[in-house]
């Protein structure tokens, strides 16, 4: 470990890995460089957003064996969302990452890049490339631009800083494929993981996560919408796009000043079982509903979407169609072949055919979620199925992504988010009129082949309990 000064503010700043180049010095901000028998300061490294994530600098853990520590952060911002790198120094002395976006996580470490690499340019969605181990499908691609920083990081960053990615994956196996300083990237490969898997200490708990979520250092604390003046119940710090159930603007408030990014309509208001802000029990954990959204495909069926968040578990949804309830998790381990494509994939040696190929439309949105969403949002969707199982994969040409959704019984719902009990459909009494009716047509049931054998007589019988079943209603007072 080194120890330099800050040249800004004179405070102890440590270098615990000799990768390191840079330091943001916990005291002043201040952009410490660490060169050859000096240290320069390239003036103030922005705070990062106090998002929802447990990590913080100092969690500890195992991963393959080997030891680590959290000693850095870089905070990164594309258009439709936020995400977490953390930089990671093993016990052995080597270095890595560990990404963080919404819940989910994945390790990477530098490896050596095989020819053959794609340009960035033309590395397209939900094709397979060769980035040196297998065919990987491409899974996302943006440009994107450090929005602050914390620790120690092993190259320099600052203000305007671009990173430009692009991932693959492969069933758990993942790799990034990093244009940020030009050609040729460099290449780094893992796979995800979770916390719970990799023995992590030192997280943050739920107190911690609720005192500065969406805050910069309490800067930010009640959210109301500048458009409107209507208040956003819950502020979800990397979910911070919200759209104003009030008037539909959609606002940016993962930075101090809360921006409107699209002034809405004043539309109304769509129906939803569940309420922005209601809580559920799930299991040990408490869940809340970020944010409600309704779709429709290109038939016009539509349907409701529910995002739900623990600080102790990462997104999922809850889906309400006219056919009843599911939960949709995002997959870590991915199907394979990872192709929406396909007409069948495989997940844990379980065969899913493809049933529906569709494309998905935003019809409203209200609350928080984890990108920027906004009515009329349209996303290509392949569903698979295997018994009461699903699959589908949801694509845009910057991302892919893959779910699978299990059904959920309604009661189970309801009794998640304690609400009343659904009543009865009690069937309505039939009118005197419907019972006269019904005993007509059983009379010419049951005398159809003496009314062919005997059409006169017959006739002439049916005609008389015709007259005695209607009788009374025609001389009723109520008709």
């Amino acid at each position: 470990m080194q120890t330099v000064s800050c040249p800004s503010c004179g405070a102890p700043v440590q270098f615990r890995s000799h990768a390191s180049v840079l330091a943001v010095c916990e005291y002043c901000r201040a952009t410490v460089l660490k060169e050859a028998g000096a240290v320069r300061d390239l003036g103030k490294m922005s705070e990062v957003l106090e998002d929802y994530s447990r990590i913080q600098l100092g969690t500890s853990g195992i991963h393959a064996g080997r030891s680590f520590t959290v000693v850095g952060r870089i905070q990164l911002r594309y258009d439709a969302g936020m995400w977490n790198e953390w930089y990671l120094l093993f016990d052995d002395g080597l270095d890595g990452w560990l990404g963080d976006s919404s819940g989910q996580y994945v390790m990477t470490t530098k490896r050596e890049l095989a020819p053959g690499w794609p340009a960035f340019e033309d590395i397209k969605v939900t094709r397979q490339y060769d980035v040196g181990f297998g065919p990987y499908v491409a899974s996302d691609k943006r440009i994107a631009k450090c929005t602050g920083g914390q620790g120690e990081l092993p190259f320099r960053v600052g203000e305007g800083w671009e990173a430009r990615v692009a991932d693959f994956r492969r069933g758990p196996s993942f790799a990034t494929l990093d244009y940020s300083d030009g050609t040729p990237p460099i290449l780094y490969a893992g796979n995800a993981v979770t916390l719970e898997s990799m023995k992590c200490q030192l997280l943050r708990d739920d107190e911690q996560i609720k005192a500065s979520a969406g805050k910069y250092r309490g800067k930010v604390d009640v959210l109301q919408c500048p458009s409107c003046g209507s208040s956003i119940r819950y502020i979800p710090g990397l979910a911070a796009n919200c759209v104003c159930p009030s008037c539909s603007a959609r606002l940016d408030a993962s930075t101090p000043k809360v921006e409107v990014l699209l002034k809405g309509e004043q539309n109304e208001r769509v129906p939803f079982t569940l309420t922005l802000g209601a809580i559920a029990k799930i299991g040990a954990h408490d869940y809340r509903v970020l944010g409600v959204m309704r779709r429709e495909d290109n038939e016009g069926e539509a349907w409701n979407e529910y995002l739900l968040y623990s600080t102790q578990g990462p997104f999922f949804w809850l889906v309400e169609t006219n056919e009843g309830w599911s939960r949709s998790d995002v997959l870590d381990d991915w199907p394979t072949p990872p192709l929406p494509a396909m007409n069948a994939v495989q997940v844990d040696k379980v065969e899913y055919k493809r049933t529906w190929v569709y494309q998905a439309r935003v019809l409203y949105a209200a609350g928080a979620f984890n990108w920027r969403v906004a009515a009329g949002d349209m996303v290509d969707v392949a569903e698979y199925e295997h018994g009461q199982n699903g699959l589908a994969a949801e694509h845009t040409n910057e991302e892919l992504t893959w779910s699978r959704s299990t059904p959920v019984a309604e009661d189970q719902v309801r009794a998640w988010f304690k609400l009343p009990v659904a009543p009865k459909q009690t069937k309505a009494p039939s009118s005197a009129g419907d019972i006269a009716w019904k005993a007509l047509l059983w009379i010419f049931g049951l005398n159809f082949i003496p009314l062919v054998a005997n059409f006169g007589a017959t006739l002439a019988w049916m005609l008389v309990g015709a007259i005695a079943l209607f009788l009374p209603l025609l001389l009723s007072p109520e008709k």
